[in-house]
């Protein structure tokens, strides 16, 4: 993944959010504060934040998808040119799978919240390396795929990434929180967030005879988060976390099957990890002029409330869509059958009443 001979480094931190706001993404000239631009098309709730408190005055602009939802290589490039042309500087990207002073940044994200959409990374590792961008990798759903070799080609390209981030409270059978950020200049890190009053110097610090890690942080103290992480690792091994990772996506897959086997139905988005998207399809003599929206929205709610099952969604091209995750330790493809006989039951009562 990087130059062995490069000062690599490894931080566990609590959720995204500090990941973002531990970055060298913010360690930001004021000079150069008003001219920074930021490309967005899907957006996560901590990246959100982050950038509200920390830069109010970033520009976002919205960056072309395929019907994938992922990024388009040729318009984000061509975006940046002339962002650049106009005396802007492009320095973050939010995509799916931080920043050194006055360097623009990239954000890949590999697994999208909305619809676990990868974005290419070998395109896109090249933009950042032209315009001399931090190239992060948001890998914080499906990185945990990516610890089967059948799943890795969705991170090729990761070689160039400057950092990677990933949760394995999110689909690696440790208990919330944890966060992890790979970086591969930890010095650009420390620079952003390093802080050395007379109170905390001690010689094995000033003599680099330790890690400290106050200076990976925002916090000066940490719980000793990592234990629960290696203990998982230590239980249950490679193969079997692998074979649970691969039991979710089958299931997954039984579902999406399921779902496409419904004339009723449609699937949203490419279903590539454990997520699948979908939606009720409006019959022929509904009157509402939605598409959907107010449909999908009754159906998730009398699912919901009917208390068997529980169902997320999200907005797809202005579409209201149902999302169901299949990511829980005691899954089994039980589940998976009796989760669509409440969808289809549901379906049936609701459209009865149009």
């Amino acid at each position: 993944m990087a130059d062995p001979e490069q000062d690599h480094g490894f931080v566990y931190n609590e959720q995204g959010q500090v990941e973002i706001l531990n970055s060298p993404f913010f360690d930001v000239n004021p000079e150069v504060d008003q001219t920074l631009e930021g490309y967005i098309e899907r957006i996560v709730f901590c990246l959100a934040e982050a950038i509200d408190e920390q830069l109010s005055s970033v520009q976002l602009l919205k960056a072309e998808q395929t019907s994938s939802y992922e990024l388009v290589p040729e318009v984000l490039a061509e975006a940046i040119s002339n962002d650049f042309s106009s005396g802007l500087i492009p320095f973050f990207l939010c995509a799916t799978v931080r920043n050194t002073i006055s360097s623009p940044l990239l954000n890949i994200l590999v697994g999208t919240t909305s619809s676990a959409a990868v974005d290419p990374l070998c395109a896109l590792g090249k933009i950042a390396k032209a315009g001399d961008m931090w190239f992060h990798v948001d890998a914080a759903y499906a990185g945990s795929a990516c610890i089967c070799p059948e799943f890795r080609h969705h991170i090729d390209g990761v070689e160039e990434a400057d950092s990677f981030g990933m949760n394995a409270h999110k689909w690696l059978l440790t208990n919330f929180d944890c966060s992890l950020l790979w970086v591969k200049d930890r010095n650009a890190l420390i620079q952003s967030l390093s802080t050395n009053p007379e109170f905390l110097k001690n010689k094995a610090s000033q003599e680099n005879a330790v890690v400290d890690f106050k200076d990976w942080q925002i916090p000066l103290g940490r719980r000793f988060r990592s234990l629960k992480l290696w203990m998982v690792l230590r239980m249950y091994g490679q193969e079997n976390l692998q074979n649970y990772i691969r039991n979710h996506i089958n299931l997954a897959k039984q579902f999406e099957q399921l779902v496409k086997s419904d004339s009723r139905f449609e699937v949203m988005a490419p279903r590539t990890f454990s997520l699948v998207c979908f939606r009720l399809v409006p019959p022929p003599n509904h009157q509402d002029k939605d598409n959907g929206y107010k449909l999908n929205y009754s159906l998730m709610d009398a699912i919901n409330t009917s208390g068997k099952i529980f169902l997320s969604h999200t907005v797809l091209s202005g579409k209201f869509v149902l999302r169901l995750a299949v990511g829980a330790p005691l899954t089994e493809e039980k589940h998976v059958k009796a989760a669509w006989k409440v969808l289809q039951n549901q379906a049936s009562t609701l459209l009865g009443n149009i």
